[in-house]
């Protein structure tokens, strides 16, 4: 860890890095009870530098969940998941102990076939497992940083297409949609295509950060899906680099807050016959701009 503002010098919060190239841990705050002005302003900058942050011992009602991202933005709600009774801005991330499918076992970012793809996600553990059920994280600016400068003259040229409707259409083969296990709904819905830069400038921090994902990328703009497998799947592989990655356990009460335009993440699915109960809600984003060297 190289950022010295992650390990104190913050003057309203305490920050404790989580993983080398991204995530870190943020103490000192009670969420119910609303942050400061100078809280949120370095909380948002942790945001911003570390790609996702996480808090602990959160006792939050839905409605406090909800003002706590409407400090964030504009809530985006979700078309395809199954809301939470009474609150339909929340999302229900839920796996019950008869079902063997998890959301989100593989590594994507949220949103991506959206034209405006989401700036975050909110996501709070309700009930969780005896063991295992983390999420892990990776981040994008490491992904791209790492890269040869010759892959990155090739990137910065490029776009993308992405799409909803092999991952949550009528015909995709997700078991939750294609057998009936009730956790999604409105396939028919999901028509959902975007084309975004390869390689995007980060909103907040002005960085470049690699935005492709094996759930939602589809092919390289003007190329042949044939053409595009080949690069598109070692991009897949370098993005989740062990050196570019964070692991965080659970507990009921935590908050993972990441931004989805830095990185990618996969919640882990080895818990079998144990329940599994998370709450997310997603703050819409802006369009992305490409990252240009001139």
């Amino acid at each position: 860890m190289t950022d010295a503002r992650a390990v104190g010098d913050y003057r309203t919060i305490e920050v404790v890095p989580v993983g080398k190239a991204v995530g870190a841990e943020i103490r000192g705050v009670d969420l119910a009870a609303g942050l400061t002005d100078e809280q949120f302003a370095e909380t948002r900058q942790v945001f911003s530098d570390r790609g996702v942050i996480f808090f602990r011992d959160q006792e939050l009602s839905p409605d406090q969940h909800i003002e706590f991202a409407r400090r964030w933005g504009e809530i985006n709600v979700n078309r395809f998941f199954q809301p939470v009774e009474s609150h339909p801005v929340i999302a229900e991330v839920l796996k019950e102990p008869d079902q063997e499918f998890n959301i989100g076992e593989a590594w994507h970012t949220d949103h991506s076939y959206d034209q405006i793809p989401a700036m975050c996600s909110i996501l709070l553990a309700r009930e969780v497992p005896s063991t295992a059920g983390d999420t892990l994280y990776s981040s994008q600016y490491a992904a791209y940083d790492a890269l040869s400068d010759g892959m990155k003259a090739t990137l910065l040229g490029l776009r993308a297409e992405h799409s909803s409707r092999h991952v949550f259409g009528a015909q995709t083969q997700t078991p939750d949609v294609s057998e009936g296990g009730g956790r999604f709904r409105n396939s028919a819905a999901a028509t959902q295509d975007a084309v975004h830069p390869v390689v995007i400038r980060h909103p907040l921090s002005g960085r470049p950060a690699l935005y492709v994902n094996g759930d939602f990328t589809v092919r390289f703009e003007g190329w042949t899906s044939e053409e595009s497998k080949p690069l598109l799947d070692y991009l897949y592989a370098h993005a989740i680099r062990d050196e570019f990655t964070c692991r965080f356990e659970w507990e009921v009460g935590s908050m993972a807050i990441w931004d989805n335009r830095a990185t990618q993440h996969s919640a882990q699915n080895d818990y079998p016959g144990e329940r599994r109960m998370m709450h997310r809600i997603t703050i819409e984003g802006e369009e992305l701009e490409p990252f240009t060297t001139a």
